[in-house]
């Protein structure tokens, strides 16, 4: 079995903004060599996200709207800032979008479902952060 990393670095200037990394995700798993395996994506920051789903503008409007709602970026609300942050709201839309994806990986390419692919949720933007991208099989 082989095993294959890359880290990408993400600098998304909106504090909150949805970014396709399909492309780098499948030039990675084209870098391994690996043919048959698993295939991790794993957002390495409390307040950013990596998720699967369809890349339609409407439906991330409409994830934007939803998180605002279910965790308002409201400093004054969120216990947590009184360490002096500002991002109280963006550790709790991290964990509803979750952490990390994995893809099966079959002849060389992503073993997606239809209209499937994979995003970057950034929560609490303005600075570097990055992606592991995890490879393993033959």
């Amino acid at each position: 079995m082989k095993s294959y990393y890359k880290e990408l670095l993400m600098e998304v200037p909106a504090r909150m903004e949805f970014v396709n990394i399909t492309r780098e995700v499948e030039s990675a798993l084209r870098e391994s060599g690996i043919r048959e395996g698993l295939y991790l994506v794993n957002a390495m920051n409390i307040t950013s996200s990596v998720f699967i789903n369809d890349d339609e503008p409407g439906l991330h409007a409409d994830y934007k709207e939803w998180l605002e709602k279910l965790a308002p970026h409201d400093p004054s609300r969120y216990r947590h800032n009184r360490t002096g942050e500002d991002n109280g709201d963006a550790h709790h839309k991290r964990q509803v979008m979750g952490r990390e994806v994995v893809v099966a990986v079959t002849a060389g390419k992503l073993h997606f479902g239809t209209w499937e692919q994979i995003f970057y949720g950034e929560f609490d933007g303005r600075r570097s952060k990055r992606v592991l991208v995890k490879i393993i099989g033959e």
